[in-house]
């Protein structure tokens, strides 16, 4: 199986939040892609990438063989530097800043959510543990395959701990969830996205998680419905956008967000922003506990390496900022909660 720039070669599963983002923005862009399985990517001998996460990009490596490279947020972007058109990350700086804040939303906080959702109700481990391995592999023998869905649900219950849910946080992460599909749903009856009528890079993260919220398992998906419509609705919709014509003008202005967006901006701060900075504190301080009070109660959770290097990343690219830019970021942001992700900056 060769390996080009020409074709994006990818490794995932369907049931992966972070998978299904990434096939959405390939198809959004109109690139060339090819999707593979993994009993592909061992049969041609790939390399196994640093961090084994879903997806996984093979990509040409500087030495002339195969780079196996992760985490959807930087290979966008890297995608956007090598191949011009029909972008999503929006042109203006300050809205780009905001954009990258919203991604991070829907990588790191909805995919507590979706956990949460798909391994602590009894229905929704059933539906996971039934289908994931088939979505693998649906030509194993029964057996093998129940087999499989066992150990797999036993893994990711254990795993619970890792993304802070806990009897303790489990009531924070669905009153969380519930807002969001509310003002997202809010959003959606005026905006066709995110940030006007074309898709950016959040769109594409809330996309990914609610692919697995909203129309798979069966929690959250019936309270979407319930709660939602729209945004159940607006979920299959952005599964393959290549009808889209954007033109530059299709972005909101970051200097004007509307009402609805600051909303959402407002729930953000309410929790995204405090755990990842109590988190971010915790690492640096090499404790491996991060105990925090959110919402009259107590959030806990095993602090979590990669997403202080989120909040870091977050800073860095507002600290490159021009003046102007900083400026808007922050007018934009006061009074949300979220200015706190950059305070001295």
């Amino acid at each position: 199986m060769q390996i080009t720039d020409d074709l994006v070669t990818l490794a995932g599963a369907v049931g992966s939040p972070y998978t299904r983002k990434m096939l959405a923005v390939l198809r959004y862009r109109r690139l060339p892609y090819r999707w593979i399985t993994r009993a592909q990517v061992a049969a041609a001998g790939f390399p196994t990438p640093k961090v084994p996460l879903m997806p996984t990009l093979f990509r040409p490596g500087p030495d002339g063989g195969v780079e196996a490279v992760t985490d959807t947020s930087p290979l966008i972007r890297a995608l956007e530097q090598r191949v011009p058109g029909r972008e999503v990350i929006p042109a203006d700086p300050a809205l780009a800043w905001i954009d990258m804040l919203l991604e991070d939303y829907g990588d790191e906080w909805l995919t507590k959510a979706m956990f949460h959702y798909r391994w602590v109700y009894p229905a929704d481990i059933e539906r996971s543990t039934n289908m994931l391995p088939l979505w693998f592999d649906p030509n194993r023998p029964d057996d093998q395959i129940a087999q499989q869905g066992a150990d797999f649900a036993a893994r990711q219950i254990g795993r619970l701990g890792v993304v802070g849910s806990n009897p303790g946080t489990g009531p924070l992460i669905e009153a969380s969830y519930k807002r969001f599909i509310g003002l997202l749903n809010a959003h959606l009856r005026t905006h066709r996205f995110l940030f006007g009528t074309r898709p950016a890079s959040a769109d594409f993260a809330a996309f990914g998680q609610l692919t697995q919220l909203a129309a798979f398992d069966p929690t959250p998906m019936a309270l979407t419905l319930d709660l939602a419509p729209r945004v159940y609705a607006w979920t299959s919709i952005v599964e393959d956008l290549s009808g889209v014509e954007p033109d530059p003008a299709d972005w909101i202005s970051a200097v004007a967000l509307p009402q609805t967006l600051r909303d959402l901006l407002i729930d953000i701060g309410r929790t995204y922003v405090p755990v990842m900075l109590a988190n971010a504190r915790a690492v640096a301080a090499g404790d491996q506990t991060v105990s925090l009070a959110l919402e009259g109660a107590t959030w806990t959770q095993r602090s979590f390496p990669y997403q202080a290097k989120c909040v870091a990343w977050l800073r860095e690219a507002f600290a490159a900022l021009g003046p102007d830019a900083r400026k808007t970021v922050l007018t934009a942001l006061n009074g949300t909660g979220c200015e706190a992700l950059i305070e001295g900056a």
